[in-house]
């Protein structure tokens, strides 16, 4: 008898189970139902790309069910033809429809890489609703350390870790680079994700259009505290962001050189807290990595490496660096001698406002770079430019 019951259960089991769906129900898929205009684009091309290949799928399982049926042992009035080996109807249906099938997608694919792609500014805040050339955009450097996100407001002059704050129906301009390894800045509810890299910088474009909390993480594994390098992400409006802006401001503390170096150090599970004031051109030598003072950044670097270098002066221009990515840039001597050159006199970075990106974008049709060809020259086919006479 207990046998038996337990036969019966085994069976209905599945049904259990298939009871247990509409639960999923109340589940919140962010990725399909964001809260911004970018990422909603992204979802939408998820769910018009499974669409189209679920053309091909569904009725290929369908018909994989129909032909066992019709064509079972047991059905003796199924048409046998042991000789039937071409039919061009049916060549025609099996090669055509999937190749209609990536013709779609392949169009599909190759605009939405170009209108969504994170370095190009906003064209619109919603469906409709094209970005006014009087918003300025809210620019946000994020600086991802070990093992948490550094947000610098520039405009507002405040900084925050772990906490981030946007306003709605504003472009945002993320500024994104990383103080010691690779990871990957995600936001599900706001756009894609995108990589920061030490001494490099990336960029995203983003909007809020409702109001809300969400979550932001890194996508990419950066070691031991990775787990937890996930931060608060706070879509407020317009009298909400003045308001977390001029707490901010009122709270204290200012992160400069200093005080930057001190929070790069590996910590895990670090609570949000605020800046009142940034120091200057902190991401900037951020990027370019000479936050240490005296430290050569690699803009100077590579300015007089294209002047053909620095010549003899330049041998005696060392000191020993006492500060290493390893143990958050602790001290000691001897590792590849530990040295780097110093500091030469140069101008600063370009700021962001004078970047090439930061023009507004349009909403022409992609047509291609439309490059003109140029014109023919002497150097082009191999001749020499004749000698100027001497005096």
């Amino acid at each position: 008898m207990p046998q038996k019951l337990s036969r019966s259960n085994a069976r209905f089991r599945p049904l259990a189970l298939l009871g247990l769906l509409p639960l999923l129900a109340g589940c919140d898929l962010v990725v399909l139902d964001p809260a911004g205009d970018v990422a909603r684009q992204q979802g939408n091309l998820i769910l018009i790309s499974t669409g189209l290949m679920l053309l091909i799928i569904v009725p290929v399982m369908i018909l994989t069910v129909v032909f066992a049926w019709r064509y079972r042992a047991a059905n003796k009035e199924a048409t046998y033809k042991p000789d039937w080996d071409h039919s061009t109807q049916l060549e025609l249906v099996i090669w055509a429809a999937p190749l209609l099938i990536i013709i779609c997608l392949g169009a599909l694919t190759w605009v939405a890489t170009h209108l969504l792609d994170p370095y190009r500014p906003l064209a619109r805040i919603a469906p409709g609703q094209a970005v006014s050339a009087a918003v300025e955009p809210v620019e946000v450097q994020v600086v991802a350390l070990d093992w948490k996100w550094l947000f610098i407001y520039p405009k507002q002059g405040i900084a925050s870790v772990n906490e981030l704050a946007l306003p709605t129906h504003r472009p945002v301009r993320f500024r994104i680079s990383s103080s010691s390894v690779m990871n990957s800045f995600y936001i599900p509810a706001l756009a894609g994700q995108i990589y920061a890299m030490p001494g490099m910088e990336t960029k995203l474009h983003g909007v809020f259009n409702k109001t809300g909390e969400f979550s932001g993480f890194s996508a990419n594994y950066s070691g031991a505290g990775f787990s937890d390098m996930r931060f608060a992400v706070k879509s407020l409006s317009d009298s909400d962001f003045s308001a977390w802006v001029a707490a901010t401001k009122a709270g204290g503390g200012t992160l400069d050189r200093s005080a930057y170096l001190k929070l790069e150090k590996p910590s895990e599970k670090v609570p949000a807290q605020r800046f009142a004031a940034v120091e200057p051109q902190l991401f900037d030598a951020i990027v370019n990595m000479c936050v240490e003072p005296g430290k050569m950044c690699m803009h100077d670097m590579m300015s007089i490496d294209a002047a053909g270098g620095a010549g003899v002066a330049g041998l005696g221009n060392v000191r020993s660096l006492t500060y290493d990515k390893f143990a958050a840039r602790g001290t000691g001597a001897g590792y590849w001698g530990r040295r780097y050159v110093g500091a030469l006199c140069s101008a600063p970075p370009a700021a962001s406002a004078d970047r090439p990106d930061a023009r507004a974008a349009d909403l022409t049709p992609l047509t291609g770079a439309g490059l003109p060809r140029p014109a023919p020259t002497m150097a082009a086919f191999g001749a020499r430019p004749a000698p100027s006479p001497q005096s």
